[in-house]
């Protein structure tokens, strides 16, 4: 069985939350669907009527992984198997859901899945990724981009065949399909970050102990907003926590970085 979580923040219901709900409650193992909303102001008229939908306002906005862990606790409480932690700006078939559902099941030994993820126009987003050094982060960002291009196809792993499943220790926050048992271990999202690097930190986590997969068995759209690319603010929020992280894993050396980014290759 599986729970779903969607970390909302002023959504645009109309557009694009009530679609994507509305095809995820066609999926056949589905038991709950949490909207957690950090806006500061309720939605009065949560234009959804389902018991498999709960809506929960958090008054404040807590931070993504923050969210997500309440969901996710409730998942790991109720002994759901399962927790997909998704974007609201996703498009995916409820059919392609379920059936990651029954090859998880098959494959206990993969504690997170990500499919292939494009763009609405069909090109592809690179959201598997080796684990990043500060020159990964910070050079992408600021240094003239053809002093980086071919460090940034190896950070994103294109030099790999993509076309086959990677066992990679970085996997995007915007579908992470868990085993809710591998999450738990892993000690859920670390609630210091506010923002951006926790899908980092819990997937490298679960890596030591699980498969973390890239699987382009299915595909997704999504619709990727990268606000830190438009936004100062949300740049600065993007540094502070990027910091925090390499504060925890080491900026210049990291020995379990260096073990997983060389382990990298096509075979499961």
């Amino acid at each position: 069985m599986l729970n779903i979580s969607i970390v909302l923040y002023h959504p645009d219901w109309k557009q694009e939350v009530l679609p994507l709900v509305e095809e995820l409650l066609h999926v056949n193992y589905l038991q709950k669907i949490f909207l957690i909303d950090n806006s500061e102001d309720k939605c009065e008229k949560v234009p959804l009527k389902s018991e498999k939908v709960r809506y929960m306002h958090m008054q404040k906005n807590l931070g993504y992984g923050k969210a997500h862990n309440i969901a996710l606790r409730e998942s790991a409480f109720r002994k759901t198997e399962f927790h997909l932690v998704m974007n609201s700006d996703i498009q995916v078939k409820a059919s392609d859901i379920d059936s990651m559902h029954d090859w998880m099941l098959a494959n206990p030994e993969v504690g997170q899945l990500m499919p292939k993820v494009v763009n609405p126009d069909g090109s592809q987003q690179y959201l598997a990724k080796r684990l990043p050094s500060p020159l990964d982060v910070f050079g992408r960002r600021f240094l003239p981009k053809s002093w980086i291009t071919h460090r940034n196809k190896l950070y994103e792993l294109r030099d790999l065949d993509l076309t086959r499943p990677i066992n990679a220790p970085y996997l995007s926050g915007c579908f992470m399909f868990l085993r809710t048992k591998a999450a738990i271990e892993a000690g859920l999202f670390d609630e210091r970050y506010f923002m951006y690097p926790e899908d980092i930190d819990l997937t490298r986590t679960i890596h030591r102990n699980y498969l973390t997969l890239y699987q382009p068995e299915w595909t997704i759209i999504h619709a990727h907003k990268q606000a830190s690319y438009k936004n100062k603010h949300m740049l600065w929020v993007h540094i502070q926590n990027m910091c925090r992280y390499f504060n925890k894993w080491g900026w210049f050396v990291d020995k379990e970085r260096t073990l997983f980014n060389a382990l990298l290759s096509n075979d499961k």
